[in-house]
């Protein structure tokens, strides 16, 4: 994939100076604020009484593509949390169907393909993502961004990976075995595959960014199933790819994954400023692991939101207490917030980060 080289545009956030230098901008650059940044994974969405509202009557790839209803439930949690950042809300499949492939959001089970992606003449069927289809992703990220004011938008994709997974599963699998497969007894096809992915969600961070995305995160929920020697020669190449199309512009880059505690030092290669890490490992653990060269973002253990409040502070300070190992520290959850998450403890926890 060529790209042209560029430059952030003279009113995007990050250049007019809105975001500059903003508690979250500042940590993905190894800074560290007076108080620590704090935003949740999936803090748009299910968990909110006013997104249950908003989205009344409306299929959830429908609402991510009217720009003015994205743009108001990317809001919702800015001013009920009142978080250091909002994400965009979106669909990590939303790419894949402005590409031309079907697919659905399958309530209770997530996104479903209607037919799968598996043989090598299935993945040159695939054609690449027309970047007019993507307006209507930066009319929505330009609507938040103006409201937003000094608040940075996150953009986000998914990873190739993860992407690819529902693409040949034909929805979410835990264990990925026809992925896996794949990627084994075809590694052309398999590479073939990949670069798409990787394409398609670069060019969806990208439009994010141009529109006004002060930070992106790529999300890759699967790549815990690979072995280290899987995923760094048959993936990370492909994750790079995704960060590469930013090329020229200069914004934070987090990749988050889940179950990579054991290939940590392969992800600053990828192009990541800032590693999410999962609830699995301490942050001063990772910290170690990556030579305190990385700022971290982290990582409260969605389980404990449903825990007594005493024992829930007690785990945010430790997680807290650990991340001052790191360069910076951007505190967040080990993954993203449950749906029956009461929204008033996530309120409660931002407060208290702030407040310390």
């Amino acid at each position: 994939m060529t790209l042209e080289i560029s430059a952030l545009a003279a009113a995007h956030p990050l250049v007019d100076g809105r975001t500059t230098n903003c508690p979250l901008v500042r940590a993905a650059r190894g800074d560290r604020p007076e108080a620590a940044p704090v935003w949740f994974m999936r803090q748009a969405g299910r968990s909110l009484p006013e997104y249950r509202e908003s989205r009344a009557g409306t299929e959830m790839l429908d609402a991510c593509l009217d720009p003015a209803l994205a743009a108001e439930i990317t809001l919702q949690p800015v001013r009920r949390h009142k978080v250091d950042a909002a994400v965009f809300f979106s669909d990590i499949v939303i790419p894949v169907l402005l590409a031309g492939v079907g697919v659905k959001i399958v309530p209770g089970r997530g996104p479903v393909l209607d037919e799968p992606v598996r043989t090598a003449s299935d993945i040159m069927k695939l054609r690449p993502l027309d970047p007019a289809a993507l307006d209507p992703i930066r009319e929505a990220v330009a609507i938040a961004v103006a409201e937003l004011g000094d608040t940075p938008l996150i953009g986000f994709a998914g990873a190739p990976y993860t992407l690819a997974s529902y693409l040949v599963e034909g929805g979410p699998s835990k264990e990925q075995l026809r992925t896996r497969a794949l990627m084994r007894t075809d590694p052309h096809a398999w590479a073939a595959l990949l670069n798409w992915c990787a394409d398609v969600s670069g060019a969806f961070l990208r439009a994010q960014v141009e529109a006004g995305a002060s930070v992106v995160q790529l999300f890759d929920s699967w790549a815990g199933s690979l072995s280290r020697g899987d995923y760094q020669r048959r993936v990370a190449p492909h994750s790079k790819r995704a960060f590469d199309a930013l090329r020229g512009l200069d914004v934070p880059r987090i990749h988050f994954g889940l179950g990579l505690a054991d290939r940590l030092d392969l992800i600053p290669a990828l192009g990541a400023d800032v590693i999410g890490i999962d609830w699995r490992l301490p942050l001063d653990e990772a910290n170690e692991r990556l030579g305190g060269r990385i700022p971290l973002q982290g990582n409260i253990d969605p389980a404990l939101l449903q825990a007594p409040w005493p024992v829930l502070a007690r785990h945010v300070d430790d997680v807290i207490e650990r991340g001052q190992a790191a360069p910076a520290h951007i505190v967040n959850l080990g993954h993203g917030v449950p749906p029956e998450t009461d929204p008033a403890v996530l309120t409660r926890i931002v407060e208290h980060v702030h407040g310390r």
